[in-house]
């Protein structure tokens, strides 16, 4: 590897998002991007900003209010050999267009014997933090992760939301691509030579030896700090960032258990039912013999998300909340902490 490929720029999440499409539609005539406000207003959150003037809009096409129009649009678009990216306003407006993800864009490819791929990509903002009250603030990565047919990926971070997002573009499958929005103006090095991530693979994010926290997208950052200040102590907490919530990686979150015998899992979605059972689950079958605990939970209140903002912090996970759960399951098991890290070291 060359000097040159090694250096990195600090960029936004938001940035990432913007260089990642740029790449490709600038690398693949076929790549298309459809969406509300998308074009000539560059976005509600700005990700499309200056492609409409740069690639025109035969590629850069604003669409109407009607999730399920264009989604269908989309789906018929990618059977005829194009390479389609929605964006999606928010991620609670693909209620409207559950049907056509669902039923078509997962299925297609199935239910033809595989004669037709349906490549494209659905990318949506969503999750709470920005009091924008219950019906819009919502956290869904469920829903899609149980649909055999869709790939559902979670950055965390400008370098994976860069690297995930120009592998979803170039997947054959249909690719649900989740941002919280909490995450557009936070920043991260990103590698200046193009890096394509795998699909499926989860991340170590910081390695430890005393308990496991696994997490995604926003909830990840969460992780991360609180490793950071339990390093100060002497707890030693390694953080699994999944990046991919179908397929999961099973593997390497049961490994990180082997090793350290103690499992958290921090999500941003409900508890019932939620990405942490699931976890829990794989747990079970692939690392009982290694727990010296039951796995635990730590998720929002399973309430719709109020608008107040007091209450809407009061209902989110934050680190407050996973620093006890943590406290609970290392007293539990008789933990003495190690000599205390310089917090500087620890970072």
């Amino acid at each position: 590897m060359t000097s040159e490929q090694t250096t990195n720029t600090v960029i936004t999440y938001r940035q990432a998002l913007h260089d990642a499409l740029r790449n490709e539609l600038a690398r693949d005539k076929n790549v298309i991007l459809l969406g509300e406000e998308i074009g000539i207003f560059e976005g509600s959150y700005k990700i499309t900003a200056g492609l409409l003037a740069e690639f025109g809009p035969e590629r850069v096409r604003d669409t109407p209010i009607a999730e399920e129009g264009f989604v269908g649009a989309a789906i018929g678009a990618a059977m005829l050999g194009m390479r389609p990216v929605v964006e999606i306003m928010t991620l609670n407006f693909s209620l409207i267009a559950m049907d056509q993800i669902v039923n078509h864009a997962a299925k297609i490819y199935g239910m033809f014997g595989g004669q037709t791929p349906v490549p494209m990509v659905i990318r949506m903002p969503g999750g709470g933090g920005q009091q924008l009250a219950a019906t819009h603030s919502q956290n869904l990565e469920v829903w899609f992760a149980h649909v055999p047919g869709l790939k559902v990926v979670a950055p965390s971070n400008p370098a994976d939301a860069k690297a995930l997002l120009l592998a979803s573009i170039r997947d054959n499958d249909p690719v649900i691509f989740l941002e919280n929005l909490s995450l557009y103006n936070t920043k991260g090095e990103v590698p200046n030579v193009e890096h394509v991530a795998e699909i499926g693979k989860a991340a170590v994010a910081r390695e430890g030896t005393d308990l496991t926290v696994i997490s995604y997208s926003r909830a990840t950052t969460v992780a991360l700090e609180v490793a950071r200040q339990l390093a100060g102590e002497g707890i030693s907490i390694e953080v699994v960032d999944l990046r991919s919530l179908r397929p999961l990686d099973r593997e390497t979150v049961c490994a990180s258990v082997r090793k350290t015998s103690l499992a958290v899992v921090l999500e941003d979605d409900w508890l019932s039912y939620g990405i942490g059972a699931e976890i829990s689950a794989t747990l079970m079958e692939g690392a009982f013999d290694y727990l010296d605990a039951p796995v635990r939970r730590v998720a929002a209140a399973e309430v719709p998300l109020p608008y107040a903002k007091p209450l809407e912090l009061a209902a989110l996970p934050d680190a407050n909340d996973l620093i006890k759960v943590i406290r609970e399951l290392l007293d539990a098991t008789g933990f003495t902490p190690a000599a205390a890290e310089p917090l500087d070291s620890a970072i």
